[in-house]
């Protein structure tokens, strides 16, 4: 069955409430990956102790150049990955919406909202009512019956972020959002962002650059594998 990676335990990486009014905090995450041929093959640093809180009802959009970390940093925050040190809170569902979609060419748009509403273990009720929803919120609904193999780039790119609201999430985490957005999905996008904040959602877009700097509350750049306010 499909799913989203879901932040898991591990040694350094733990999923417990936040502080009252935060929905992620993220402190001291440090990554390295082995670099090199042995014998002279050595660790390259990539977070050196990033920082990152993402309160209730918070737009926050995690900004910086291609290399600064940006894509482990997420990877850590899904749980796709472990953090060498550090930890990871986190209140509520949480949704990812990843750069590169998970969807199945000969599925329909349809048969990927069942399916994944499956795995989030909502029920066939549940499922039926958020698909409608996202359909009309997104309108796409004209290819609910087509697979993926015959959708266009832009309608694909609604059917990954639909997949990530499918559950209703608390936080919801976009990774490179912009890349695959055409202009429609991008206004919608944020039609629905806005929706989600005044319900107390929080939404967290990590990416190498940000427009309408007005629609986010915080800006959060990371340089050499820290992070600081913008």
């Amino acid at each position: 069955m499909p799913r989203r990676p879901a932040v898991t335990t591990t040694a350094s990486l733990v999923e417990v409430s936040p502080d009252p009014g935060r929905r992620l905090e993220a402190r001291g995450i440090t990554k390295s990956y082995a670099h090199g041929i042995w014998p002279r093959r050595r660790q390259l640093p990539v977070l050196r102790g990033a920082d990152l809180t993402v309160g209730t009802g918070e737009v926050v959009g995690l900004v910086g150049e291609n290399g600064s970390g940006k894509s482990t940093m997420m990877k850590i925050l899904v749980g796709a990955i472990a953090a060498d040190s550090g930890e990871v809170r986190i209140e509520g569902r949480m949704g990812y919406c990843p750069q590169e979609p998970v969807l199945y060419e000969r599925l329909t748009c349809d048969e990927h909202l069942e399916l994944f509403g499956v795995a989030y273990g909502m029920d066939r009720s549940a499922i039926t009512q958020a698909a409608e929803d996202l359909y009309g919120a997104l309108d796409f609904g004209r290819w609910r019956s087509s697979r993926v193999e015959e959708l266009s780039g832009g309608t694909r790119a609604k059917l990954n972020l639909a997949l990530a609201l499918l559950a209703d999430p608390e936080i919801l985490l976009l990774d490179e959002p912009y890349a695959g957005f055409d202009w429609d999905t991008y206004q919608k996008f944020w039609e629905l962002t806005a929706e989600r904040r005044a319900a107390g959602r929080s939404v967290l877009v990590i990416s190498h650059f940000v427009t309408d700097l007005e629609r986010f509350d915080r800006l959060i750049e990371l340089r050499d594998g820290r992070t600081g306010d913008q």
